[in-house]
């Protein structure tokens, strides 16, 4: 499989994994000697970038703090294996974000096709003032460190999923399960917010069925330009 494309309604962006073909160096899967290898290299990461970015990590809190309401959130995500564990960010939606979701669902069908399509909003009244900076930097991701340190997620993996989400990634639900979900993946260099959610999912899949060190150390390098301009954050 040379070339994996999915259609999307925004003009000019296709998926495209033809590359990952280079990046890669062997098949073994997340089990053996390159499976531990990953998990010490997610410890060591993780460890030293805590250390490294905690003076940064207590300003965004306090920023969040003062801005009203907790400076973390946590919620439930599927894990490897499909078992639950509790992810943590910072938080950058309002308190009630839910029921106000909610109420837009209900009121605005332009906004409920956007959601469905993508499970995002491209224009979202949840986010608070400092929430809008830290989701265009993805320093709202920075908690999740703590996760690959405990062993719940890792550094390169796929995109995270709420419980209700299992049925909504049909075929794809089998190989999510086979692998830590990850801070970084493929989703996330390959357009992010603006792939629609079956998109998110076949990515996903195409990182387990593909993944070796050198597609993760490939995800990693390609993370660092597409954290810098911001490339599908909102």
């Amino acid at each position: 499989m040379n070339q994996f494309e999915v259609g999307l309604e925004e003009p000019g962006l296709d998926v495209d994994v033809s590359d990952i073909s280079d990046a890669i160096d062997d098949q073994s899967g997340f089990w053996g000697i390159n499976g531990g290898a990953k998990r010490t290299a997610d410890i060591i990461i993780s460890l030293c970038a805590l250390v490294f970015l905690a003076p940064l990590m207590l300003l965004v809190y306090a920023a969040i703090k003062m801005d009203g309401g907790s400076g973390f959130y946590v919620q439930s995500r599927v894990g490897r294996g499909g078992k639950l564990f509790r992810m943590c960010k910072f938080r950058s939606m309002l308190p009630d974000a839910e029921a106000v979701l909610q109420y837009l669902l209900e009121t605005d069908p332009q906004a409920r096709a956007e959601w469905n399509h993508f499970q995002k909003l491209r224009r979202d009244p949840r986010i608070t003032r400092v929430g809008r900076i830290l989701r265009a930097s993805s320093i709202d991701e920075l908690p999740q460190l703590i996760n690959v340190l405990k062993g719940d997620m890792s550094i390169v993996g796929q995109r995270p999923i709420l419980p209700h989400q299992r049925d909504a990634y049909g075929i794809h639900i089998a190989g999510y399960e086979q692998a830590r979900p990850g801070i970084t993946g493929l989703w996330q260099v390959k357009g992010r917010n603006r792939l629609s959610f079956e998109q998110r999912a076949s990515l996903g899949s195409e990182y387990v069925r593909r993944w070796s060190l050198g597609l993760d150390l490939w995800i990693i390098l390609l993370t660092i330009p597409a954290l810098i301009f911001s490339a599908g954050a909102y």
